[in-house]
C-alpha cells in the first residue's frame, strides 16, 4: 500500500512539473499583443508576456513604437508616427531591439529624421552601423578637462562667455531674440577649424529649417555637418527621440577623436513633446504639468557632451541646447532646469535687441563656468578690464538717466562703456578673426577710441580690422596665439591701433562706412 501511494506521488508531481513547464512556455512564447486604446501619440497593449523598456513595437502599416510605461496588465507606448489609422484589436509585434539609428561617414551632409531616415534628396542614407539612440554618458574617469576653446567668431561670447570644447552652454532668451542666428553662426566658424556639426531641429516650422539649410549650403558647411529633422507636425514621439539620435551620432565621431559641435534648436518643444506624451500616458503632472523626471530627460542628454581623454581618443562633443523663455523670465521651470545642468548659459535680451544691439547678447546675465579655462591668453588680458568696464557702464548709465551731475572720472566711464558697447555690435554675418577681436577690444578697453565719436567707431573699427589682418600671418600667429601674451604683447597691438588709426581726423562726426 504504501508502494502504492509513493507511486502515485511521484506520478502526481512529474504531471505538476510537466504542467509548469507547460505553462512557462506558453506564457514565454506570446510575442503577439493587442491595442487595447488608442490617443494620439500614443497607444496602450496588453497580451505581452515579456518586454523590455524602449523595444522597439511593430504595427501594421510599417508603424513603430516604443514600449515606454511597462505595467502588469499593459503597456504604453510613443508611436513614432502616425497613429490615425490605428484600431483597438490590431495586433501589435515584438522586435526584440531597442530604439536605434544609423551612424557613420555616410551621414554627413545629409538632412534626416529621428530614425536616420532620409528626408532630402539624396537616395537611401549609407551608414557604417546601427547604435541605440539612448547611451550612458562617458564616465568620470574617461573624461579629460576642457583645454580647447571653441571659437564663435561672436566678439562678445569668445571674450566674455569663452566656449571649450566638451562644454555644454545653453542659449536662452525670449522669440525672436536671434538665439538659432548665434548658434548657426558658431557652426560656421567651425569651417576652417575641422570640427563637425549636427543640427537638431525640434518642433521647427519647416521654412525655419529651410533657411538654416539654405545659409549652411552657402557657408559651405554642409560637407561636414549632419541634419536632424523632427518638424511640428511630426508626431511627439519622433520630437522625443530626435536629440537623443542626433547626439548617437555625433558620438560615433567623437569615439574617434573628432570634435563635433551639436546644437538643439530647441529643448523647449522637446520638454512640451515628452509632456503631450507623458500626460497620454497617464503619468502624474508636476509643476507647470511637466512630469517630474524632465529634469532627467535632459540631464541624460546633454551629459553625454564630454571631452575624452586621451586613452579614449581624445575627441570632444560640444552641445549648445536652445531654450525660450517667456517674457523674460528666466525662473521659469524648464529653462532654470537647464541653467542647472549646464556649464553655463549666453541669455539674450529683447530689450538690447529693440534697441539694436545686436547680438542681444546680456553679459551681466551670461556667465560660462567652464570656458575661461580654455580660452587664449590673448583674451584673458582684455576680458577682465572689458567685465569691469561694462558692468560700471550699465550701472552708471541707469544712473545717469535720473538727470544726476556727473564727475569728469564718471562721464569718462561712462563714454568709454558707450565705445565698448558700440564695438561688440555684429552684424549677423560677420565672424571675426582671433586676431581681429583682440585688436579692437584691447583698443577700446586701453581708450584708445575714447576720443572717436560714437557714430564714427564702425569706420575705426574697420581701419583695425584691415590693420591687423595686413601684417605677415606668422607674426600675427605668434603674436596671438602664443603661450604668453604680457606687456610686449600688449604693446605691439597697441601700435598696430597707433598706426591704424594715425593720419584721420575724427574730431567732426562724419557717417561711418
Amino acid at each position: 500500500m504504501q508502494s502504492n501511494l509513493k507511486s502515485a506521488s511521484f506520478e502526481f508531481f512529474d504531471t505538476f512539473v510537466e504542467a509548469r513547464q507547460t505553462t512557462r512556455m506558453d506564457f514565454t512564447a506570446t510575442e503577439v499583443g493587442l491595442v487595447k486604446e488608442v490617443s494620439k501619440g500614443a497607444v496602450e497593449i496588453s497580451g505581452f508576456s515579456e518586454v523590455h523598456a524602449d523595444e522597439l513595437l511593430a504595427f501594421p502599416g510599417g508603424l513603430m513604437g516604443i514600449a515606454s510605461t511597462i505595467a502588469r496588465t499593459a503597456v504604453g507606448v510613443i508611436l513614432l508616427g502616425d497613429g490615425d489609422d490605428l484600431q483597438a484589436g490590431d495586433e501589435v509585434k515584438r522586435t526584440k531591439r531597442v530604439i536605434d539609428t544609423p551612424v557613420g561617414e555616410g551621414l554627413l551632409g545629409r538632412i534626416v529624421d529621428g530614425l536616420g531616415r532620409a528626408v532630402d534628396q539624396g537616395g537611401p542614407v549609407k551608414f557604417s552601423e546601427r547604435r541605440p539612440v539612448e547611451r550612458p554618458a562617458p564616465a568620470i574617469m574617461d573624461r579629460a578637462p576642457v583645454s580647447t576653446p571653441l571659437q564663435t567668431g561672436i566678439k562678445s561670447i569668445d571674450a566674455v562667455i569663452p566656449i571649450g570644447r566638451g562644454q555644454r552652454e545653453l542659449i536662452l532668451g525670449d522669440r525672436q531674440t536671434g538665439k538659432t542666428s548665434i548658434a548657426v553662426n558658431t557652426m560656421i566658424n567651425q569651417r576652417q577649424d575641422g570640427v563637425l556639426c549636427i543640427y537638431c531641429a525640434i518642433g521647427q516650422r519647416a521654412s525655419a529649417v529651410a533657411r538654416v539649410v539654405d545659409e549652411l549650403k552657402k557657408s559651405d558647411l554642409m560637407k561636414q555637418t549632419i541634419i536632424v529633422v523632427a518638424g511640428g507636425d511630426e508626431a511627439p514621439g519622433l520630437q522625443f527621440i530626435a536629440p537623443y539620435a542626433a547626439t548617437t551620432m555625433a558620438e560615433y565621431f567623437m569615439e574617434q577623436g573628432r570634435d563635433v559641435l551639436i546644437v538643439y534648436d530647441d529643448l523647449t518643444r522637446h520638454a512640451r513633446a515628452y509632456r503631450e506624451l507623458s500626460l497620454l500616458l497617464r503619468r502624474p503632472p508636476g509643476r507647470e504639468a511637466y512630469p517630474g523626471d524632465i529634469f532627467y530627460v535632459h540631464s541624460r542628454l546633454l551629459e553625454r557632451s564630454a571631452h575624452l581623454s586621451a586613452s579614449r581618443g581624445g575627441g570632444s562633443l560640444t552641445a549648445l541646447p536652445i531654450v525660450e523663455t517667456q517674457a523674460k523670465n528666466i525662473a521659469a521651470y524648464i529653462p532654470t532646469n537647464l541653467i542647472s545642468i549646464t556649464d553655463g548659459q549666453i541669455y539674450l535680451s529683447p530689450e538690447l535687441f529693440s534697441k539694436g544691439v545686436l547680438p542681444a547678447i546680456d553679459i551681466g546675465l551670461s556667465v560660462s563656468r567652464v570656458g575661461g579655462d580654455a580660452q587664449r591668453r590673448a583674451y584673458r588680458a582684455v576680458a577682465s578690464d572689458l567685465k569691469l568696464y561694462y558692468a560700471q557702464f550699465e550701472e552708471l548709465e541707469t544712473f545717469s538717466r535720473f538727470g544726476a551731475r556727473l564727475d569728469d572720472e564718471t562721464r569718462g566711464r561712462l563714454e568709454r562703456g558707450r565705445r565698448i558697447r558700440e564695438i561688440l555690435k555684429q552684424s549677423e554675418k560677420d565672424r571675426i578673426s582671433v586676431a581681429e577681436q583682440i585688436t579692437i577690444l584691447m583698443a577700446a578697453t586701453s581708450g584708445r577710441l575714447d576720443a572717436i565719436p560714437v557714430k564714427v567707431l564702425p569706420d575705426a573699427d574697420a581701419r583695425i580690422r584691415r590693420a591687423v589682418m595686413n601684417i605677415e600671418a606668422r607674426r600675427r600667429n605668434a603674436l596671438f596665439d602664443g603661450a604668453e601674451f604680457g606687456d610686449k604683447q600688449k604693446t605691439e597691438v597697441l601700435a598696430i591701433v597707433a598706426d591704424a588709426l594715425s593720419g584721420v581726423d575724427y574730431s567732426v562726426e562724419k557717417d561711418a562706412l
